[in-house]
């Protein structure tokens, strides 16, 4: 079966792209790693590897391209190397102080030797205020996703649904007490049904 080169090399990567995610590219993403600007040339591609039966699509789900066995066009075998390593999504940054906006942030953090767990992302510590949890400044805390916490966790509040806070979390009758570890701090008093518990620590990670 005759393939162009760009269509060896858009049915390699999305080859590629599945064993290490787990699921199928976005036309997105294809675009983006084959170099392609425009969504009509995947489309094209993706539509001839579908005519030569080497993928197929659901159009009923995103993410639904399908690779078929090939015969007759041997497999490209990537490179023997390490395996990927496990990596957890930055968000964003976290105050330890003052509650300010968490926001998106692209980078990752390999911590495969530490969980793999996909319930759990990572945030950068802004501010002083755990410090006495030998939480500080710079410090990185792992966040398992979780809605609810108990009292005395370490979690992730999110208050009024604008700013987050890093804080010990407890239940006041129908406030909630978030908690510094500093002496100098003063809690955070505020109702319930304000805060949104976005996740609770369950590890810190520091580089020196």
């Amino acid at each position: 079966m005759a393939l162009t080169k760009r269509q060896r090399e858009i049915y390699d990567f999305i080859s590629n792209f599945v064993q290490t995610h787990g699921y199928s590219p976005s036309f997105e993403e294809i675009g983006a790693g084959m170099s392609l600007r425009s969504l009509a040339t995947v489309h094209k591609h993706i539509t001839n590897l579908e005519k030569k039966n080497l993928l197929k699509r659901d159009y009923n789900r995103s993410r639904s391209i399908d690779l078929l066995p090939v015969k007759g066009i041997p497999r490209r075998a990537k490179p023997m190397s390490a395996p990927e390593p496990f990596k957890l999504q930055l968000l964003g940054r976290i105050a330890a102080g003052r509650p300010v906006e968490t926001f998106e942030n692209p980078e990752t953090l390999s911590l495969e030797d530490i969980t793999r767990s996909k319930e759990v992302f990572v945030l950068e510590v802004r501010g002083d205020s755990m410090q006495d949890e030998h939480i500080v400044d710079g410090d990185y805390v792992m966040v398992e996703k979780v809605k609810n916490a108990r009292d005395g966790e370490i979690v992730v509040a999110l208050i009024e649904g604008a700013e987050t806070t890093l804080k010990r979390f407890y239940r006041e009758g129908p406030k909630v007490r978030l908690q510094p570890a500093n002496t100098s701090m003063a809690p955070i008093m505020v109702a319930a049904n304000a805060v949104q518990i976005q996740g609770r620590v369950i590890g810190v990670l520091r580089k020196y």
